[in-house]
């Protein structure tokens, strides 16, 4: 009797005492070999896209990743998903950081109400959003001026500068301005820092209506505020060693986020898609705070 003879009695016998069959031994082994290979390909294209958008959410995660899924006919929804990602120690970890201060609205110069309070915007161009957010450099800060359109959230100017001065301001303003149809009726709404109040800004929105936050709480400027955070925390490196660094992974960053990302505020579509858009856009979300008051009064 050969060697392979003996081991084939050997599994039989095995198999005899916990009641499979050598056939269903077999078939099970070639499940979780198969199950392992659906694993890693599933894990190296998750790492491929991760190598651009280093922090995007498990449900953006699984939207890109089904074209691959499909040519693989690799099915896995969200919650295994999630649990697949979690084994490997590759779910994503909010990151801290030090908080300069980039809004100052104590000062003399005009300051304007706020003209979106129940707005409902159903097309781009309509309402452009502007905030300041910092960058940590390796012994300093930069900031970074963001114009993004509230309609689409695709990011229309941006950039970043050295100092809090209006000037960076006003060049990102200058780029969105650029991309403006003509005869667009437009308003822009940013807090009532100093750099939005300067004449300098002003003088830029001639024809555009100015709108303004009327006291320091974020849900005022809340696009904008989301859009600061995806980009901080999605797309940059937590410090980078120069300015120099930093300016190009802001420009690799928004890049991304405006032609890349899914966004599911604005059904799932990306900023640049969305832009060629019009209409009523779906929100994928819930906001479960409202959700969760609603069932609180319904018990009362």
């Amino acid at each position: 009797m050969n060697i392979v003879e003996r081991r084939n009695r050997k599994l039989t016998s095995l198999c005899g005492l916990l009641g499979y069959t050598r056939q269903a031994f077999y078939q099970q082994r070639i499940a979780v070999e198969q199950e392992a290979l659906r694993t890693e390909l599933i894990i190296q294209e998750v790492l491929r896209i991760r190598s651009r958008q280093k922090y995007i959410g498990t449900r953006k995660l699984l939207l890109l990743l089904n074209p691959f899924l499909s040519a693989h006919k690799i099915q896995i929804g969200r919650d295994s998903l999630f649990e697949l990602l979690s084994a490997h120690k590759l779910l994503v970890r909010r990151r801290k950081r030090k908080v300069p201060r980039t809004t100052f609205s104590d000062h003399w110069m005009r300051k304007y109400p706020n003209l979106i309070v129940g707005i409902h915007i159903l097309s781009p161009n309509k309402l452009w959003v502007s905030d300041i957010t910092y960058i940590t450099l390796k012994e300093d800060f930069a900031y970074l001026s963001l114009i993004t359109d509230a309609y689409s959230r695709m990011i229309t100017g941006y950039h970043l500068s050295r100092n809090l001065l209006a000037g960076g301001c006003v060049k990102a303003l200058k780029m969105a301005l650029k991309q403006l149809p003509a005869e667009s009726e437009l308003i822009h709404h940013s807090d009532r820092g100093s750099q939005y109040c300067s004449t300098e800004y002003v003088e830029q929105l001639e024809g555009i209506a100015i709108s303004m936050t009327q006291n320091s709480d974020p849900r005022e400027n809340a696009i904008a505020e989301r859009v600061n955070g995806i980009i901080k925390q999605e797309f940059l490196e937590v410090s980078y060693d120069n300015f120099e660094q930093a300016a190009s992974g802001v420009v690799n960053a928004i890049t991304i986020y405006n032609y890349e990302r899914p966004h599911s505020s604005i059904d799932m579509l990306t900023p640049f898609q969305a832009h060629t858009s019009n209409g009523e856009l779906k929100k994928h979300w819930k906001n479960y705070w409202l959700v969760n008051r609603e069932k609180e009064a319904a018990m009362m």
